[in-house]
């Protein structure tokens, strides 16, 4: 591992001479590149170097109360190698994390569906309520959220949403929310006081890149038809709504919230390109399953993943068997109290399973 990382920070330090040099500043493409190789080396080096500084503290702690014959000084000595060796400790544990095999689709963009599903109205206005909690939480990190197509029911509720959420690392934390969400409340429509338990599912699929899936015209049937508008409004005069039908797989994917009909079928064709995709980095999951029955998932789309439990203002994570009692903050934004627990167990699984192969 030592030499691994001392490779690293020598790469790293390669790049950063290059990042300076005037020929290469001036060739975008190639200046983007070493550019997000540095940024992507960047936690693993600084961490290494922390423990490199730590640990060489440390020795001189240990040399310092071994060969001191002053009680005060060995006293102090000792008490410097307690707190240096657990510094050194949780660098260690945070090297091993930052070396794990990095999800390859981290740094992409997502595009996120949200799908109202059993339960009515109660869970169409969850649908909205989690379609707004994930806006809010994109603004905390500066990501850009743009709605693509969006079907609403009524005012206060949506039937289905499919946004494309654009920011760094946006899939390495958003894809840990795809699966079923429960919310168990009273609706205000509900005389009897009794609580309503409605179902929300939400996928999050990172965006496809041309070369990730290739597509051929003959395998398309792209209908266009005319648009009824956003929300079934201002009826469209021309036939500006498209869809799109991939026809080895069955997938379809409709687009009518723009009056273009080349927005329309752009916005398909993306939405289509990263649900082929999925497809893809399911079946390449079973087949690493197979081989290896210590690989930890993310959870399935079809997973029951958290429950929303309003009287009692409390939020469970059924993977981790986690309870937060702060639904008002998850919904106004604040995910990471939810996100950050989940993505440390399946970090601490992955080590296991990396202990388990060596």
């Amino acid at each position: 591992m030592w030499d691994k990382l001392k490779e690293v920070e020598e790469r790293y330090e390669s790049l950063a001479q290059q990042l300076s040099k005037p020929e290469i500043i001036s060739d975008r493409d190639l200046f983007q590149k070493y550019s997000k190789e540095y940024k992507s080396l960047t936690d693993l080096v600084t961490t290494f170097r922390a423990f490199s500084k730590a640990q060489e503290e440390l020795t001189g702690s240990k040399d310092l109360a071994a060969s001191t014959s002053d009680a005060d000084m060995k006293a102090m000595a000792d008490e410097e190698v307690k707190v240096l060796a657990k510094v050194v400790e949780d660098l260690e544990q945070q090297l091993k994390v930052l070396l794990l095999p990095k999800d390859p689709n981290d740094d992409k963009n997502v595009i996120l569906e949200i799908r109202a599903g059993a339960g009515g109205d109660e869970a169409a206005i969850f649908a909205y309520e989690l379609f707004r909690m994930y806006t809010r939480y994109a603004d905390g990190r500066n990501w850009r959220v743009e709605t693509m197509s969006y079907s609403d029911a009524g005012p206060k509720g949506l039937k289905e949403v499919i946004a494309m959420v654009h920011g760094d690392g946006a899939f390495s934390r958003l894809k840990y929310e795809r699966g079923v969400h429960r919310v168990q409340r009273v609706p205000e429509t509900e005389a009897a006081g009794r609580i309503h338990t409605s179902t929300v599912t939400v996928a999050v699929l990172p965006e496809a890149e041309d070369v990730e899936v290739e597509l051929h015209e003959k395998d398309l049937r792209i209908d266009v038809y005319r648009s009824s508008g956003p929300g079934g409004q201002s009826v469209n005069t021309t036939d500006s709504a498209v869809r799109i039908t991939h026809i080895p797989t069955g997938l379809v994917v409709a687009m009518q919230d723009e009056k273009s009909q080349h927005k329309n079928r752009e916005k398909a064709m993306r939405v289509l390109k990263a649900r082929l995709y999925e497809l893809k980095l399911e079946e390449a999951e079973r087949e690493r399953r197979e081989d290896r029955r210590s690989q930890v998932g993310t959870g399935d789309r079809s997973e029951k993943i958290r429950t929303y439990n309003f009287p009692q203002s409390r939020i469970t994570d059924h993977r981790i068997k986690l309870s937060v009692s702060d639904v008002d903050g998850v919904l106004g934004g604040d995910l990471d109290q939810l996100i950050d627990p989940v993505v440390a167990y399946y970090q601490a699984e992955a080590l296991r399973g990396e202990a388990t192969v060596q």
